[in-house]
């Protein structure tokens, strides 16, 4: 089914504002209005600069798909000595003359003049098949490198999972728990220590352990089936989305204009930049479902440009809630939606308000739900490739008992050790997220360049080409994980050294 470019573009912005937007008004908070801008501003562009490489590397394995099956159609015809279709012939022809029957000989182009040029770079630079990422790992990685991608990939599903489960155990428990302790008033966010209701002796965090658990055990099942025909489930979840952001853009706008800035973030304070780091990588991700959103694309001559306008609009997007957030509430929780909760407080009489408040409050429980299956059958598919990748003729228990555990067991145990949405989307994303974003587009770039360089001639050229070229690009990238992996670590690391020192 082919695409037009705006809508592909819509469904582009849709998969990448997600759970990371309901994290990033608190990050920035703490990173200081100003400096946390700018940060988003250059996070987001990296992270376009990574994209245009995939992009290219769509079109090089498309590429170097489309010569293997023309070489193998020749050494068939040579073989076969048979005549063969039009199709065929004008596709020989581009190759160009062979000099051995092996794959690995090089293409030999004549030369050409612009318009057959510009002809056969059509031919063979296209995005008419989707091939996922794992496909291109396989065909530009060694048997290693594909390893490690899956690896990275199963790890990043894996802090997905996990921040799935705590945000929809959190935003229940903080609906449900109606115990209120003294001195507290709606708007304090209450300890984890403290009871969730007042004739039972259960903590938050127990009640939060609690909600967890159901929720697991409700969905998780699901990572045991194959999920089909989600279309009007994932419809309803994505109008539920946009119904939500633009809800609490309009309720902050609204506070600002009726109760003045309550909040009073600091410009700039570079201890929260680690956390911000994480969170950014992890809100602009899109890189691995890129061949599923723009293969179908009809129109791909302007799609780089395309795209880095859809950045730049999401990028906007997020300063717009996050910086209103900031401004508009005293404290903000690592959770946006749980701002605009009625914390069982509400002393507005407005039906319309308090559903408004509980919309807001329960949306992530509403619309994660229907995404954790999938991504949980996404990760046990990818495990049965990690470990046996090379071997399918693995016994019944262990594809339909053992992988569905170990896709839903170890999110359960990491969301029932915290409650930390913050510390669960910076870790995802500046380690797992980092690879994915930055290292996995940047190595499989530098190795398509180089095995389309032997194959092809130069007249032969990538219309999909990023327009970052250069060699100093791929550095600049590669530097820029290495900062942000060890600025996080280092931050975990001493966060983790004062908690036990006091």
């Amino acid at each position: 089914m082919e695409l037009f470019l705006q809508v592909g573009l819509i469904y582009v912005f849709n998969i990448i504002v997600g759970t990371g937007a309901l994290a990033l008004p608190a990050v920035l908070g703490r990173a200081g209005w100003l400096l946390g801008s700018f940060v988003i501003l250059v996070l987001a562009l990296i992270s376009f600069i990574t994209v245009t490489f995939v992009i290219e590397t769509m079109a090089s394995a498309n590429a170097i798909l489309t010569w293997t099956k023309i070489q193998e159609l020749m050494r068939i015809g040579q073989a076969q000595e048979r005549p063969i279709d039009g199709s065929e012939t004008e596709a020989m022809q581009a190759v160009g003359p062979s000099t051995s029957d092996s794959e690995d000989t090089p293409l030999v182009t004549p030369s050409l003049k612009n318009s057959e040029r510009i002809d056969v770079s059509y031919r063979y630079y296209s995005i008419d098949d989707k091939i996922e990422m794992g496909e291109m790992a396989s065909i530009f990685f060694n048997k290693i490198g594909t390893i490690m991608f899956y690896a990275c990939l199963a790890i990043y599903l894996y802090g997905d999972l996990s921040i799935y489960g705590t945000a929809i155990a959190k935003s229940v428990a903080d609906v449900s728990c109606t115990y209120i302790p003294q001195n507290y008033t709606c708007n304090d966010i209450i300890p984890d220590n403290e009871h969730c209701w007042e004739s039972i002796n259960l903590s938050r965090f127990d009640a939060y352990r609690l909600f967890l658990t159901v929720f697991i055990l409700s969905l998780g099942p699901f990572a045991f089936f194959n999920v089909q025909k989600t279309l009007y489930l994932q419809i309803l979840t994505t109008m539920m989305r946009w119904l939500a952001f633009m809800i609490m853009i309009l309720y902050t706008i609204q506070k600002l204009i009726i109760d003045g800035a309550q909040g009073k973030p600091s410009k700039a304070d570079s201890a929260g930049l680690p956390g911000l780091f994480g969170v950014c990588v992890y809100s602009f991700m899109c890189h691995h479902s890129l061949p599923a959103l723009l293969t179908p694309i009809s129109n791909k001559s302007m799609l780089n440009r395309s795209v880095g306008f859809d950045f730049l609009l999401i990028s906007f997007f997020y300063l717009l809630l996050a910086l209103t957030g900031i401004f508009a509430f005293e404290h903000l929780d690592d959770l946006y939606t749980l701002d605009f909760g009625p914390r069982n407080c509400s002393t507005s009489s407005n039906i319309f308000i308090v559903i408004i408040e509980y919309f807001l409050a329960l949306f992530p429980v509403f619309t994660l739900s229907t995404s954790f299956p999938i991504i949980a059958i996404t990760l046990r598919n990818n495990l049965q490739y990690l470990f046996f990748r090379d071997n399918e003729s693995y016994n019944f228990c262990l594809s339909k008992l053992i992988f569905p555990i170990l896709a839903v067991l170890p999110p359960y145990l990491i969301a029932m050790s915290t409650k930390n949405l913050t510390v669960l989307v910076s870790i995802t994303g500046s380690y797992a997220g980092a690879g994915i974003q930055y290292l996995i587009p940047t190595f499989l770039v530098y190795n398509a360049r180089k095995q389309t360089a032997q194959v092809f001639t130069q007249e032969v050229t990538n219309k999909f080409a990023s327009p970052f070229a250069s060699h100093y690009w791929l550095i600049f990238i590669f530097l820029w994980s290495i900062v942000c992996v060890s600025l996080v670590s280092i931050n975990l690391i001493d966060k983790h050294l004062s908690s036990s020192f006091y």
